[in-house]
């Protein structure tokens, strides 16, 4: 079975937040099951561009990725990827696009259909309510022209939980057919997650003492993370537990740092907040093993890769019911969900702080449902099974 997977960006673009990792994932099980996945994409990152090969098969971890020159920036569109899609896509059994309000989308669907090919689409969020109120007038007008066509004609939409489905419906957008599949984790990933690294190395590299207790914050830096709601909730924290950090660790891509500064210097927090810009490999193992909560406070997030990481690591989580995995962590008991509030986030942080054996049990809830729920092995396997039927389907 050949799989064409179309993405905007790819790898190394960590920039981009959880799909870059999580699609890459998807592609090499894939490959481990016995699939063909080949890769088309560009070499937009962020402003720049990444230093990799173009036109030109490149091998990472058994996918065959094609990196093209980005054309036109505001639509993620490049010539020669549609030009290499023109000329190759009869030659793949079934085409997956990670995309939507971008070329690869249009592009996908359009020769996908061509061909008769089956497509799945994965919005990954972008078709959530709260994305859609950003830039709304243009995004509807977008979908009106543009989207929903890819979207009817598609064979499938992937959704990672059924969260980011239900919304989907509630926009009234088309569906022929869903599948609900989560992200994943790979089993190594998790063990050296919970292996103990040189004692200290992300408080000794950052300055933060033994005594302090640590609240993470590791995810980009965007509106839609819940800053403007945890800064507050912190100066709350600090007033009962004065030996408390913050930590932000994310890139900022979208220029929201200054925003969140400025908060900061409002609270007066500058001395109890510590910015790491986006921290991988050790440096990122090491700040989940050595903080004490982990937050998530979203406006909106189909999944929530970090989440997971962070049970993966049996760190105790808080989380808005606006964060896709919330039912699953909620029902584990690996953390406390609650709404978009700053009392509930502070109440919520302080509970966990002031309860060792509370944070304990759920830190070994949460490594449990990583391990029955978000295995990329099982997840990979039942996507190959479903990319099957599509292709039987469609013959």
């Amino acid at each position: 079975m050949k799989i064409l997977h179309i993405v905007p960006t790819y790898l190394p673009a960590y920039r981009y937040g959880g799909p870059i990792k999580t699609v890459h994932e998807l592609n090499k099980w894939l490959v481990k099951k016995g699939c063909e996945a080949t890769v088309y994409t560009t070499n937009i990152d962020g402003e720049g561009v990444s230093n990799v090969p173009l036109g030109e098969e490149v091998n990472i971890d058994g996918v065959k990725v094609f990196y093209f020159p980005v054309s036109f920036r505001p639509w993620q569109y490049s010539c020669r990827l549609r030009r290499a899609l023109a000329k190759n896509i009869n030659d793949f059994d079934l085409v997956h696009i990670t995309s939507v309000f971008l070329s690869a989308s249009t592009l996908g669907a359009y020769y996908a259909k061509k061909f008769n090919k089956p497509y799945i689409i994965s919005p990954r969020g972008s078709l959530m309510a709260e994305p859609l109120k950003k830039s709304g007038l243009k995004k509807k007008i977008y979908l009106s022209l543009v989207e929903k066509k890819n979207l009817a004609n598609a064979s499938a939409i992937h959704f990672t939980t059924e969260m980011e489905k239900e919304e989907y419906l509630k926009a009234g957008l088309p569906l022929k057919k869903v599948i609900v599949m989560p992200n994943g984790i790979e089993r190594e990933v998790a063990q050296n997650l919970t292996r103990n690294y040189a004692e200290k190395s992300f408080r000794k590299k950052f300055g933060i003492f033994s005594d302090k207790k640590i609240v993470l914050f590791l995810s980009r830096i965007s509106w839609k993370k819940g800053l403007d709601t945890l800064i507050p909730s912190f100066a709350e924290v600090i007033k009962k537990k004065p030996k408390t950090i913050l930590v932000i660790a994310g890139g900022d891509d979208e220029g929201y740092g200054k925003t969140a500064k400025e908060l900061i210097m409002e609270w007066k927090l500058e001395n109890k907040i510590i910015f790491t810009g986006q921290i991988l490999g050790d440096d990122k193992i090491a700040a989940y093993r050595e903080s004490d909560v982990f937050v998530l406070p979203s406006y909106s997030e189909n999944f929530g890769q970090v989440v997971v990481e962070a049970m993966a690591a049996g760190l105790p989580v808080v989380i808005t019911k606006n964060v896709g995995v919330a039912p699953s962590v909620e029902r584990a008991g690996a953390g406390i969900v609650i709404e978009k509030d700053e009392k509930q986030l502070t109440e919520a942080i302080l509970k966990i702080l002031e309860n060792p054996q509370l944070a304990k049990k759920m830190g070994e809830q949460g490594k449990k449902l990583v391990e029955t729920e978000f295995s990329w092995p099982e997840i990979a396997e039942k996507f190959a099974a479903e990319y099957e039927k599509l292709i039987v389907d469609k013959t």
